[in-house]
């Protein structure tokens, strides 16, 4: 038993909610067009969790083996560097996660496949392929994206646009240009949330040889870029609930505004941080924030 919750600690389950963000609000859209259809949704949310949970248990792994993961660490414990999992034993739940993640993908392609063009399915093969690939190679390899400052722009991406836009074209929907606002909106917050991470370890990352953005640009310029994450997915978000307050005639959208209230706040704490350390217990503000305006947007679309 207390092996399954060290695993279970691993997968780092707290992370899952951010993942999903963009999938209930693509979704949502979805359904809100008329092209909804409950086992794409759920098969979606099976598959980005199953992606996140191969990408933790990758990120723990690589970590480990490059030596950033050490006593000088700021955070929570990870499973190899504590010696409660070994590499080996992490080697064998990263295969399997793979496996599984690919038989979600497939699953869900295979549901969608009356609404795709062949060319959609091609398309949605490869990106399957990607997301396991990304999520592996964020810490794991020679060529580790996360040790070179990719990881920003990868979140950004397939958080953001891959998970929105994806699945919202899973529905047989064409391309709309105002999916482009969560797209922006969501991949902005999930990148601010990596920041922080990288801000909080910024030491232990720079001496261990991990080439974050933080420590490219430095602690004090890595606060100013969180500002601009913020307030680049706060701007594409008000004009997005602003766009559906006047298309569905209703004020309930503006519900989905209300966690947002928070960032001013969250932005104080950041700036009056004593030290990077103090930084830890700021990640899940702005993975909540993410995760119930994306929630608070689809339930008002849902009853409108």
């Amino acid at each position: 038993m207390k092996k399954i919750g060290v695993w279970i600690g691993a997968m780092r389950l707290r992370t899952l909610p951010l993942s999903i963000s963009g999938i209930m609000v693509g979704s949502a859209l979805a359904f809100l067009l008329g092209n909804g259809n409950v086992q794409i949704f759920s098969t979606a949310i099976l598959t980005t969790v199953l992606f996140q949970i191969l990408s933790n248990l990758a990120n723990d792994l690589g970590d480990s083996q490059k030596g950033a993961d050490n006593a000088d660490r700021v955070g929570p414990k990870r499973a190899v560097q504590s010696g409660e999992i070994s590499q080996s034993e992490m080697k064998v739940g990263v295969g399997l996660f793979v496996i599984l993640s690919f038989v979600a993908a497939g699953v869900l392609i295979y549901l969608s496949l009356p609404n795709l063009s062949i060319e959609l399915l091609y398309f949605f093969a490869v990106l399957a392929v990607l997301c396991v690939l990304a999520a592996i190679f964020y810490t794991m390899g020679k060529s580790a994206y996360g040790y070179s400052g990719f990881g920003d722009i990868m979140v950004f991406i397939f958080f953001g646009f891959v998970s929105v836009i994806g699945v919202f074209s899973l529905y047989g929907l064409s391309f709309e240009w105002l999916t482009l606002l969560p797209s922006i909106t969501i991949g902005a917050w999930s990148t601010a949330v990596l920041n922080l991470n990288n801000m909080r370890d910024v030491e232990n990352d720079s001496a261990s040889g991990k080439r974050t953005m933080v420590v490219k640009i430095g602690y004090e310029k890595a606060k100013l870029y969180h500002v601009g994450l913020l307030v680049l997915g706060l701007i594409s978000w008000l004009i997005l609930v602003s766009t559906f307050v006047i298309i569905t005639y209703s004020l309930l959208p503006i519900i989905a505004i209300v966690p947002s209230i928070f960032i001013a706040g969250h932005l104080k704490r950041v700036f009056t941080a004593p030290q990077p350390s103090a930084l830890d217990s700021e990640l899940k503000k702005v993975a909540f924030l993410t995760f119930f305006s994306a929630l608070f947007f689809a339930t008002a679309l849902f009853f409108v």
